[in-house]
C-alpha cells in the first residue's frame, strides 16, 4: 500500500528532526517494505529458535502482518561530555567502542539512548496521527541488525499495518 510507504518516510523525517542532546545526531533510521519484511520476520522466528529467546516467534508474526518496518538506531554515539553518570561512571567514558554486549554493540550513553527515545516517541506519534497501527518491537531490531538491514549498534522497530483490529495488541 503506497500510502503506508508514505507514512513511514514521513516517520523517518519525525525521528531525524526531533530534537537531540547538544544537537547532535546520531539517530539513523531505515524504512523496510516488501519482501524484506518476511525475510525480517522469518529472521525473528530463527534466531528466537537458536537463542531460546521468548517472543521473538510471536513478534515475527506481527511482522509479518505488516504492510512496512521502520527501523530507529544508534550509530557511532559519542556522550555529550555531561559527565551525568548515567552510564554508571562518574565521567564519560569511551562509549559503543565496537564490544557486542549480547544483542547490541555497546555500552551506549544514556543521553544518547534517550535521544533515540525521543526519535522513537516522535515517529509513533506521526503514525498515530495518521492513524495507522504501529508498536515499538526491540525484537525487531535484533534482527534487523543480525541480517545487515541497518547499519545501527542499538536499533528498534516499528512496524506499520492498516487493518480493522491491530494486529500488535491481544496477542
Amino acid at each position: 500500500m503506497k500510502a503506508l510507504h508514505t507514512v513511514a518516510d514521513l516517520m523517518e523525517i519525525s525521528a531525524i528532526t526531533a530534537p537531540k542532546a547538544a544537537g547532535q545526531n546520531y539517530v539513523v533510521t531505515k524504512k523496510v517494505t516488501g519482501h524484506d519484511v518476511h525475510r525480517l520476520a522469518d529472521d525473528m522466528n530463527a534466531y528466537g529458535k537458536e537463542s531460546g529467546r521468548r517472543n521473538f516467534d510471536r513478534d515475527g508474526e506481527n511482522v509479518r502482518a505488516s504492510g512496512a518496518v521502520v527501523l530507529v538506531g544508534l550509530k557511532d554515539a559519542t556522550p555529550p561530555g555531561l559527565d551525568c553518570a548515567a552510564c554508571g561512571h562518574p565521567v564519560c567514558i569511551e562509549i559503543n567502542n565496537g564490544e557486542q554486549n549480547g544483542e547490541f554493540l555497546g555500552p551506549q550513553c544514556a543521553i544518547r539512548l534517550l535521544d533515540m527515545g525521543i526519535a522513537i516517541g516522535s515517529a509513533v506519534k506521526t503514525a498515530q496521527m495518521l492513524n495507522v497501527d504501529n508498536r515499538v518491537m526491540y525484537r525487531i531490531g535484533v534482527s534487523a541488525r543480525r541480517m545487515g538491514l541497518i547499519d545501527a549498534d542499538f536499533v528498534m522497530g516499528i512496524p506499520l499495518a492498516v487493518a480493522g483490529k491491530s494486529p500488535y495488541f491481544d496477542r
